[in-house]
């Protein structure tokens, strides 16, 4: 198969297939427009087609000329709620953008999918090309997985990939992954103190749940550093601290919201305990009472070994051993993808998409209202998605 020249006579379509999805973005569950620019994509390709029930998520099943076993590739297609500010031509003019590059992903799938169906001649077995909605957040891939995901071509896959782009940390065309654990396991820590408000000017006479709320913080963080192997990291960052009405009014309450992001399930069981005492012996020193509650988000996503030898020897047959790094340690940004490959051995694949002109260490990164993608590697990516799939389903039991 010429994958790689197959897929850059492509590039113009998947360009144009990337720039409509970024246009017109959409969050959450519920992508209906982007659905049906998916559906539109794919059509004609004798894909066996079906969409969610509970989310606007597709489904789509390639069978090869032969028997054989399945391989998943999936592919995100949720946006962020953020305005737009890179001033590109084809921007989204709303409160939402593609500021994580999954406008890319969803191309590059359905990239893939042309290709594949282009050489089913070839490919013994069959693929499940996963068109997901709410991966920022929302849990799509949990959902997709209860609405029988793993089981669309009647065989359980014997390997799942995803690709993620980045707007910064690895160079233009870099391909990159790892092993073992891969991203973070995330958990959200809520907390509500409860005191007794009063006037600014007499303390005393109240119990003000600010300054417990700020002692739980600090004592959270230096819990964390006293507590845990500095090889086995653990990440809290404070992300909402809400309080109060007027500067000289103690409020009766305070509220904070934590992430929290580890790479392990013991550390992550500690965290779920430990997190809620320190806050429970803070508010009693204090006395004030609180309700604090840990949940867990998504679980690390951890590479199996062999589907993360199979993307690097992939990438250096493609591109040359030149284009594949290494990761040297897990990324503390988290995925639900890491719930595919719980269930099936599989891997997490980056791949570097600065825009053109941009430096890679201090381009804006993902999630930020500046972030800009190269639409060049498009082709890139749909090529080493379809060579994995090959590289699956031919792989001896």
């Amino acid at each position: 198969m010429h994958l790689v020249e197959d897929a850059h006579e492509l590039q113009d379509d998947l360009v144009r297939l990337r720039r409509t999805l970024h246009a017109a973005p959409e969050t959450g569950l519920h992508l209906p427009r982007t659905q049906e620019t998916v559906l539109r994509a794919i059509d004609g390709l004798g894909l066996e087609v079906t969409t969610g029930r509970g989310l606007s998520s597709v489904t789509a099943v390639l069978r090869g000329a032969r028997p054989g076993p399945t391989v998943l590739l999936r592919g995100d297609m949720d946006a962020l709620p953020l305005a737009e500010r890179t001033g590109l031509d084809y921007a989204a003019r709303g409160d939402a953008m593609h500021a994580c590059g999954h406008d890319l992903h969803t191309a590059m799938l359905a990239g893939a999918a042309r290709l594949l169906a282009q050489h089913r001649d070839r490919l013994e077995g069959d693929v499940v090309f996963m068109f997901q909605p709410g991966e920022e957040g929302h849990d799509g891939a949990r959902l997709m997985l209860e609405e029988g995901v793993l089981e669309a071509s009647g065989t359980r896959p014997r390997a799942a990939y995803a690709l993620h782009v980045t707007s910064a940390g690895h160079p233009l065309g870099q391909f990159a992954s790892r092993e073992g654990p891969t991203m973070s396991a995330v958990a959200v820590l809520t907390v509500t103190v409860h005191g007794s408000g009063g006037h600014g000017s007499a303390p005393h006479r109240a119990k003000d749940p600010v300054q417990a709320a700020c002692d739980m913080v600090t004592a959270l963080q230096t819990w964390i550093t006293r507590s845990f192997d500095v090889f086995d990291p653990v990440v809290l960052s404070v992300g909402t601290f809400h309080a109060g009405t007027q500067h000289n009014i103690i409020p009766e309450t305070a509220t904070f919201e934590a992430s929290i992001r580890s790479f392990s399930p013991q550390t992550l069981a500690r965290l779920k305990d430990g997190t809620v005492r320190v806050c429970e012996g803070i508010a009693a020193a204090h006395g004030v009472s609180v309700d604090a509650h840990f949940d867990e988000l998504y679980p690390a996503t951890v590479n199996d070994p062999g589907a993360a030898a199979t993307v690097a020897a992939t990438v250096a047959e493609l591109y040359g051993e030149e284009r594949f790094s290494r990761l040297p340690h897990p990324l503390p940004g988290s995925e639900d993808f890491s719930r595919v490959i719980a269930e099936v051995p599989g891997a997490m694949v980056f791949l570097g998409a600065p825009a053109v002109g941009s430096d890679h260490r201090s381009a804006p990164n993902n999630h930020s209202p500046y972030a800009a993608f190269d639409d060049g590697v498009l082709a890139d990516g749909a090529a080493l998605y379809a060579a994995l799939a090959v590289e699956a389903v031919a792989a001896p039991n």
